[in-house]
């Protein structure tokens, strides 16, 4: 699984035969991704700003795990926009409960114009139930550095696994269809918008689309207020072999209680991620 702002791998595990014990590999997996736009806890930045990432994690048998990621957004000035860094530990308490906690370091490039770069440090949160039917996680958030965010992520989704095969009896497709939820304050809103020269990039004329010259009087207050964020629905399939997977999602993102300087619209985001775990 590819970094996406706080979400990292899980050390994989497999469940050994006739046993039901779980056992825990070591491994190292690296991907790419390509987004058509960059989106940080619910919210964009004032162009849609298309992206390429690269992503390598390491994961040990006793559930730490280190990674880093490198991001290009095209459109945007800088060659390379940003590096991130971090570790962390998984556990597991039984098959449906596990969970991790991480923390992440955000290199960004002055220059890039995308909303993470009021970004500095993340420490991430996650635990995850899988009640059968559903599989529910809450996941918790502290950004700080230039700015100070405090987020709840809910997500609940269903995952679903072809039994049958694409091409031989090595692959197959699956599909996890979400609901995800996003609680939080929002300083990162305004503390980018106060210290950011908003330019247009190729291709764009007059007024940057999303930049309101006038938020209102109190934005700031309101941007140290926890309330939900955003709501999304995402759908993703991919096709897996023994160690790669191809994965293309839609999602649909509704952002609510928008502040600050920034105007936040509905939006439709795709994605197109490749990556290869190495046992």
């Amino acid at each position: 699984m590819l970094l996406m702002y706080g979400a990292v791998s899980a050390t994989p595990a497999v469940m050994a035969p006739d046993t039901g014990t779980i056992v825990k590999k070591q491994s190292v997996s690296a991907g790419v991704n390509y987004g058509t736009d960059v989106s940080f806890f619910g919210r964009t930045s004032q162009y849609r700003y298309p992206f390429l990432s690269s992503d390598v994690i390491y994961n040990s048998k006793s559930g730490l795990f280190a990674y880093g990621s490198i991001w290009k957004v095209l459109a945007s000035e800088p060659t390379v926009d940003e590096l991130d860094l971090g570790a962390g530990y998984h556990y597991r308490f039984s098959k449906e409960f596990k969970g991790d906690i991480s923390y992440t370091r955000f290199f960004i490039n002055d220059k890039s114009q995308i909303i993470k770069s009021s970004a500095t440090n993340d420490i991430n949160f996650k635990n995850s139930y899988d009640w059968k039917y559903l599989k529910t996680s809450a996941t918790l958030d502290y950004l700080f550095g230039r700015s100070n965010d405090f987020f709840v992520t809910i997500n609940n989704s269903k995952y679903f696994e072809s039994n049958w095969s694409v091409f031989d009896d090595k692959d197959y497709l699956t599909f996890e269809p979400a609901f995800t939820m996003i609680f939080g304050t929002q300083n990162f809103v305004q503390n980018f918008a106060n210290n950011h020269d908003f330019y247009n990039p190729p291709g764009h004329d007059g007024p940057p689309m999303h930049y309101d010259p006038n938020p209102p009087p109190d934005a700031a207050n309101q941007n140290q207020q926890f309330k939900l964020l955003n709501y999304s629905f995402k759908l993703p399939i991919a096709y897996n072999r023994p160690h790669y997977t191809l994965e293309a999602a839609y999602k649909y993102a509704i952002p609510v209680n928008v502040q600050g300087a920034l105007v936040n619209n509905h939006e439709s985001f795709f994605n197109l991620t490749f990556y290869y775990v190495f046992y």
